[in-house]
């Protein structure tokens, strides 16, 4: 086998291993749902991804032509995650889970400050 194509694999494999680590203990570490949602669908989707091409590059190597599991499992991987993701923030919002005070996206602050006070909201708009 071709040592480029092994230190390719190698690297892509390394540097998938990384990014699901970095996801999972973002997982762990973050203070609320809002941004611990961030870390299975950015780095740990990067990472898969890039541990899926370095099985598609090794496999198609090894076999002499395309592999196309690993395709497929990615695609899915790749669509299903931000949907997911969406859906996840839509219910969590719909079912007011509490932002932390040093959340930095206001207009996410705002709106659920507003689902858990909603008679206060109306009153400083009339």
């Amino acid at each position: 086998m071709n040592v480029y194509v092994e230190l390719i694999v190698s690297a892509l494999l390394i540097m998938g291993g990384l990014f699901v680590l970095l996801g999972s203990i973002g997982l762990l570490k973050l203070p609320d749902f809002y941004m611990r949602l961030h870390t299975p669908t950015k780095a740990t989707t990067l990472g898969m991804g890039a541990l899926l091409v370095a099985s598609m590059i090794i496999t198609s190597v090894r076999n002499g032509g395309l592999s196309a599991h690993e395709l497929l499992i990615s695609i899915f991987l790749f669509i299903t995650a931000p949907v997911s993701a969406m859906m996840l923030a839509k219910t969590a919002l719909h079912l007011q889970v509490k932002i932390a005070e040093n959340s930095r996206n206001p207009e996410l602050a705002d709106t659920a400050k507003q689902q858990e006070h909603p008679a206060q909201s109306e009153k400083t708009e009339g």
